[in-house]
């Protein structure tokens, strides 16, 4: 009985439509990063797991899709150096997972990339401004927008501490939503405000158990993660104090300034942080640059955006469409001392990622894709015969010449099957060239939507791209 053909959750495959779509975000993207002095590189699916792991806290590992060294890795294993004391078949998986899997999927483009620079640190000029689209792997639980293969748009610069470089990557984000017209909402934080949060309410040490539960504030609701601060050891006390913080509403001006007085010890526990303070500094200079360059799209402080990454250290985006239901379509942040793990320490460096796949999501959902786009060939010739061909054959090659997509159907066959191959590929324009166009030495286009007919000189090429445009 012949096997049932799948593909593992969480991924898709990509007919010639999707791909056309796909490639129409990877188009736009790339055109606004090299706009801005950016440059691409690439680096493999697979890294060393001690690269990856641990720069994405406790949760992210688990999310690590990890690579068995061979096909017979559990062949030579010494089980009985891994087996639990005082049971018969039970084993310390994380050791033993280590011993036969020393590789792992890439979880995402921006620790290869501090890998990368580390690496490469004599070969490259420092700011250094590269972006990267390649896909990701995580082993997450596949949902709406959601899925554990997908590509990410990276856009990072190191080398340099300049806000400047914040302020250019939501001028990037709102040129690129504009490109696609999508109304979309760009929310803005300082990790340096979540650890003085963490400080004014008295559990400095559990400032990741704060961020990772507020960072799913609109996943879960205010209360749960109130509950989840609770259960990871915050009192009652410590919970009011960060309370009025997540619900803060107001212009930028009117929440930082609220959150100035908070982090000089206004609060109800009297603590004052000099960290949450810088955030707050950092959040002003960058805000006001961003009203200085004028930004089309909605740009706001969102204090209850954490970004779960463990090693973002300064500010921190997020995305979100605003007329269409999906999670954040593009984040990222300002990372310190990402490279230090690798042993280049005090490069900082801030980037941001373009979640492709929602993109795409959100841009057919929105039925913004245009229309174009949806077909890889703009003219279709119709196979009449032999003779009809041998005429056709060098008009075809000196349209492909000038950049026409093309094509010849390949049979001789009734003009209703042909016409319907042009319907069902969103082939815009069709010719119809019989014996009497050859001894007339013209060709014929029919714009199929609006029912245009007109005829050429074979020979007149630039006629033939006007009427194609």
């Amino acid at each position: 009985m012949a096997q049932k053909p799948s593909i593992p959750k969480g991924t898709r495959d990509f007919g010639p439509a999707e791909m056309a779509g796909r490639n129409y975000i990877f188009d736009t993207i790339r055109s606004v990063f090299k706009t801005y002095g950016y440059a691409p590189i690439e680096t493999p699916s697979m890294e060393n797991l001690s690269t990856l792991l641990g720069k994405y806290g406790e949760e992210g590992d688990k999310l690590l899709f990890r690579i068995l060294n061979s096909g017979d890795a559990f062949s030579r294993i010494p089980y009985d150096d891994y087996r639990i004391e005082g049971t018969e078949d039970s084993y310390n998986s994380k050791a033993l997972s280590l011993k036969v899997c020393e590789k792992g999927l890439r979880y995402d483009l921006t620790v290869p990339f501090a890998r990368f620079v580390v690496q490469h640190q004599n070969e490259i000029s420092f700011p250094f401004k590269r972006f990267q689209i390649q896909p990701v792997w995580r082993a997450d639980r596949p949902q709406k927008g959601r899925y554990r293969e997908f590509y990410q748009c990276d856009v990072d610069v190191i080398g340099s501490t300049s806000q400047l470089n914040e302020l250019e990557l939501v001028q990037i984000v709102d040129r690129v939503f504009t490109l696609f017209d999508v109304n979309v909402c760009i929310k803005i934080n300082d990790r340096k405000v979540l650890t003085g949060m963490a400080e004014i309410c008295g559990f400095p040490e559990k400032v990741v158990d704060i961020t990772v539960a507020i960072d799913k504030i609109d996943k879960i609701g205010i209360e749960a993660v109130e509950a989840e601060m609770a259960e990871k050891g915050l009192t009652p006390e410590a919970i009011e104090v960060i309370r009025p913080i997540l619900t803060l509403s107001g212009t930028t001006q009117e929440k930082l300034s609220v959150m100035r007085g908070l982090m000089s010890g206004n609060s109800v526990s009297g603590i004052s942080s000099e960290t949450g303070l810088k955030g707050l500094d950092e959040l002003e200079e960058l805000f006001g640059f961003i009203d200085s360059v004028g930004i089309r799209h909605d740009v706001e402080i969102d204090l209850s955006l954490a970004r779960g990454l463990n090693y973002y250290t300064g500010a921190i985006f997020e995305v979100k469409a605003k007329d269409f239901a999906i999670g954040s379509i593009c984040g990222g942040g300002r990372y310190d001392n990402l490279t230090g793990i690798f042993g280049l320490p005090n490069m900082s460096g801030v980037g941001i990622s373009f979640g492709a796949d929602r993109i795409y999501d959100v841009l057919k959902g929105l039925d913004k894709f245009p229309s174009e786009v949806t077909s890889t060939t703009r003219l279709l010739f119709a196979n009449m015969g032999s003779d009809e061909l041998k005429y056709l054959l060098p008009v075809v090659r000196t349209l492909r010449e000038a950049g026409v997509a093309c094509e010849i159907y390949p049979e001789q066959t009734k003009l209703k099957k042909q016409f319907d191959y042009a319907d069902k590929k969103s082939i815009p324009f069709l010719s119809i060239v019989g014996g009497d166009e050859v001894e007339r030495g013209v060709i014929n286009i029919k714009n199929l939507s609006s029912g245009q007919q007109e005829s050429f000189s074979k020979d007149d090429v630039n006629g033939i791209l006007n009427f194609l445009q």
